[in-house]
């Protein structure tokens, strides 16, 4: 009998993800981007790029020298990548095997596990107890290793509860774990201020994951750094296309990263909304979680997809995270700039009055959320 063509075993078997990405019409406070524009500065170089130079292929190098400069690191131990996304998938095609196993400490980013479970790796979940306000379980991740284990994914601030987990715990992982690549996915770095980049010097197996989608604003560009110890990100630059980042992003990228004055002006708006925000929520007795990013996890309970479309009805997209593990009835919203902040908080008194919510309607409020 003739053979017909068949997608790998882990490929058929793993998770798919589908971002609600169509009909995004109105303010975007569903994906944690950047809400207003990039850098004039990036603006000023999109409008200046000739047509000759779309014609050529991208070249990385000096962009990622430039990166390792702004880093304060060797350029070795710097890789571009096609959003942090690319970085994730080039970790797991480079040191994971159909036998190896993989922790994660979940809810968390989707990309880990899926991208992880396509080479046919074991995901091991563990699960962060939101009646404790999701603080990281150093503990029961550290007993979860096992001669098995090949990689740890874990975000700091995490997607999507805006939990973060402590320097230490992350640095004691890593040494606990060396023939495991440990990443911490700092994409949120910006809103948060902690990092362990000046680690991956001293651990071999540390990797550091940076994107400019979210404050930066060039989400659109797909563009993201992957930073590692010099032993190391000579491995995974093996995985990677030399044509990964495109032409107009690297273009871009060197002045995004020179305007520092945007930058500092646009988290400072964020995180003047964020606390306004968790302070209006506390107000309204919505429980909700303490972030430390551009976000905050709340806990809408039963009314969840009535509270999402009502706020659609107003032109204000927000993020059912209901299907995430823990995180039954919750809904993310992205905060932005001032103004845009102003319209989440009128918008939301509106559609709590529209949809008759109350506290005790509500599932009980764990005792570790936020009180701003």
């Amino acid at each position: 009998m003739e053979k017909s063509l068949q997608a790998r075993t882990a490929v058929r078997s793993m998770k798919e993800y589908h971002p609600p990405l169509s009909g995004r019409e109105g303010l975007r406070l569903d994906f944690n981007e950047n809400t207003e524009s990039p850098s004039p500065r990036v603006l000023e170089v999109l409008k200046q790029i000739a047509s000759g130079e779309l014609t050529k292929y991208p070249e990385r190098d000096p962009s990622e020298r430039l990166m390792a400069e702004f880093l304060r690191l060797e350029h070795g131990q710097v890789l571009l990548t096609n959003g942090v996304d690319e970085a994730i998938h080039l970790l797991c095609e480079t040191y994971l095997e159909p036998s190896d196993e993989v922790l994660i400490v979940v809810p968390t980013f989707s990309m880990y596990e899926i991208y992880a479970q396509s080479t046919g790796a074991k995901v091991i979940a563990v699960q962060a107890n939101p009646e404790r306000g999701f603080r990281f379980p150093v503990e029961v991740v550290l007993s979860a290793i096992t001669g098995k284990t090949r990689m740890i994914a874990l975000a700091s601030p995490n997607n999507p509860t805006g939990a973060v987990a402590p320097r230490a715990d992350l640095l004691r992982i890593a040494d606990a774990a060396p023939a495991a690549a440990v990443l911490v996915d700092e994409a949120y770095y910006d809103f948060w201020g902690e990092t362990v980049l000046d680690a991956v010097t001293r651990f071999p197996n540390l990797f550091v994951t940076r994107t400019f989608s979210k404050a930066y604003g060039l989400a659109g560009l797909r563009i993201g750094v992957l930073v590692g110890n010099g032993i190391q990100v000579p491995m995974v630059r093996k995985v990677a296309s030399p044509y990964n980042v495109n032409g107009i992003a690297l273009a871009c990228l060197p002045h995004a990263i020179a305007d520092r004055e945007f930058l500092a002006g646009y988290v400072r708006q964020v995180l003047q909304g964020r606390a306004r925000l968790m302070i209006q929520l506390t107000c309204q007795g919505v429980p909700y979680w303490v972030s430390q990013a551009n976000f905050v996890l709340a806990q809408i309970g039963p009314m969840h997809k009535e509270f999402v479309a009502e706020m659609r009805n107003r032109g204000i997209l927000v993020r059912d995270r209901s299907n995430d593990p823990g995180c039954s009835g919750c809904v993310r919203m992205t905060v932005g700039t001032e103004e845009h902040t102003e319209r989440l908080l009128m918008a939301l008194n509106e559609v709590l009055k529209t949809i008759d919510w109350a506290p005790s309607r509500q599932a009980s409020a764990s005792p570790a959320m936020g009180s701003a």
